[in-house]
């Protein structure tokens, strides 16, 4: 496995004002990775779904801790993981269906079909009652420091 060139962890809570600090902080460390604005806009969006999945869905009922793990790597890929200690999905093909919804109402699905239309590459792990782990992979088009 490839090592990192550089990495950071953080843990916040599952409060919606932490939502935009979680997507401004991954986008400022991805900056070392010289991304175009379209690629920024993307990872942004990426994490928002992800973050939004934990407040909305993992805790839904109480404020649990959000953990946020990402690592740049030499050829360019930016590795971001964003986990949490909730509910858990039962089953993650379904969840990953674009109108899949477990709340009903205004918001489709979990964000799964958005994050994998964003990045190069989406992994999502969980058990029910321990919860879930998503990790994301997006190479940007970065020009050679």
């Amino acid at each position: 496995n490839m090592k990192a060139k550089n990495e950071f962890r953080m843990t916040v809570e599952s409060r919606s004002v932490n939502e935009s600090f979680v997507r401004s902080t991954v986008a400022a460390f991805a900056a070392q990775l010289d991304p175009t604005i379209e690629e920024i806009a993307d990872i942004k969006t990426a994490v928002s779904e992800a973050v939004t999945n934990c407040i909305v869905h993992a805790y839904a009922d109480k404020v649990g801790k959000i953990y946020i793990y990402a690592a740049v790597y030499d050829d360019n890929k930016i590795k971001i993981s964003i986990r949490d200690r909730g509910c858990g999905i039962e089953d993650i093909e379904k969840a990953k269906t674009p109108l899949f919804t477990t709340l009903g109402g205004e918001r489709a699905g979990l964000g799964f079909a958005v994050m994998e239309s964003f990045t190069d590459k989406l992994t999502v792990r969980s058990a029910l009652g321990r919860g879930t782990t998503v990790t994301m992979i997006k190479k940007t088009g970065g020009r050679e420091n």
